[in-house]
């Protein structure tokens, strides 16, 4: 951390803040064909994120290092109880009997990761959406925004609910009158999406501090649907150079969000509701 940085962010948690997004690995795990882990993410490492910010449920998603092996991420979820939850990567193969065993271990979504390097195609998306939804899960989608208008139409039927990470990740991002941010905007007025806001930097061409290129994306989002976003740290930021301190995470919300009522909605009392909490 460097030593401008600060170690605390601007407004203190409240009780039963839920980070939505975050990835554990550990080298005692094997990774996917191609595919490396970073080091020091493991619990431990995120309890001192957990302190730092005030966090106390926690969400984990499986991430692409380990493909659809989602051992990982559960061996870690087990540590935190009943204040975990997660996502995981199944196909339109994975027996009911697994299903179940991962619902009862506190997942709650399958990933879709449509950017190169993601572990399952467009092409199964919705018969995983029927396959899972009768646990109650949701599909939860990374893609570039800029694709929505093309698939805006498949979205729409799949059941149950969508989540879509990272403020919709538009690379690089667009103005909140786009045809594709539109889209969003409708998905999330059919009732049934959620959109956490999160890793601007992943579609950021301005960059840090400020990401003043999502930041209307976000704004937009927060003043629009506050009863649909989510909020999520992306911990430990995988193939960052130059990752986010833990207050700047947490100060991003502060940023796009200027009042503390929709702020505890969107940490608590949101994702209470989403994944069960």
């Amino acid at each position: 951390m460097a030593a401008s940085e600060p170690t605390r962010p601007k407004f203190a948690a409240p009780a039963g803040t839920c980070d939505t997004h975050m990835h554990f690995y550990s080298d005692k795990f094997p990774t996917a064909p191609n595919k490396t882990a970073p080091s020091g993410a493991w619990v431990e490492d995120y309890r001192e994120v957990q302190k730092v910010l005030g966090l106390m449920r926690v969400v984990a998603v499986q991430p692409t290092a380990y493909g659809r092996d989602n051992s990982c991420q559960l061996a870690a979820m087990a540590a935190f109880g009943d204040n975990a939850r997660g996502v995981m990567v199944v196909d339109e193969t994975t027996p009911e009997s697994e299903l179940d065993r991962l619902n009862r271990l506190g997942v709650r979504g399958a990933r879709f990761h449509m950017i190169p390097g993601g572990a399952v195609p467009w092409e199964i998306i919705e018969e995983v959406a029927a396959h899972v939804h009768a646990f109650g899960w949701h599909i939860q989608l990374q893609l570039n925004g800029r694709e929505l208008p093309e698939r805006e139409a498949l979205l729409k039927r799949l059941p149950g609910t969508l989540v879509v990470d990272h403020v919709g990740r538009f690379t690089p991002p667009v103005k909140v009158d786009d045809p594709a941010f539109q889209v969003l905007l409708r998905l999330l007025e059919g009732g049934r999406c959620w959109v956490k806001l999160s890793a601007p930097y992943e579609s950021s061409s301005t960059g840090a501090p400020a990401f003043e290129d999502v930041r209307p994306e976000a704004r937009h989002l927060a003043m629009a649907y506050p009863q649909r976003m989510l909020w999520a740290s992306n911990w430990p930021h995988p193939g960052q150079k130059a990752p986010l301190g833990h207050a700047a995470t947490m100060d991003l919300l502060a940023d796009w969000v200027d009042d503390e009522k929709t702020r505890h909605r969107i940490l608590v009392d949101n994702p209470a509701e989403l994944y069960g909490f």
